[in-house]
Parts: C-alpha cells; sequence; structure tokens
C-alpha cells in the first residue's frame, strides 16, 4: 500500500483521482480557509 495503490487517499493523491478514499467534497473547515484565502487575494 503506497502511492500505486489506487485503494488509498495516497495513492489517488498520486494519481489525482478521487472516490471513496478521497472524496471531492471539502470539509466545512477547509471550505472556510479557502474562501477566507480567496478574499484576502483579490483585495
Amino acid at each position: 500500500m503506497g502511492r500505486g495503490d489506487k485503494k488509498t487517499a495516497k495513492g489517488k493523491r498520486f494519481k489525482g483521482s478521487f472516490g471513496k478514499s478521497r472524496p471531492v467534497t471539502k470539509s466545512p473547515a477547509k471550505k472556510a480557509a479557502a474562501k477566507k484565502a480567496a478574499t484576502k487575494k483579490s483585495k
């Protein structure tokens, strides 16, 4: 199990794919941080 294993989150990060172990939806905390960074950048 490592980067070559498509079933793990690390493998999915390496491949750039999403699924059960690496869902596309962001967590609420990360969404807020991303929104804050985006508003800071635009100013």
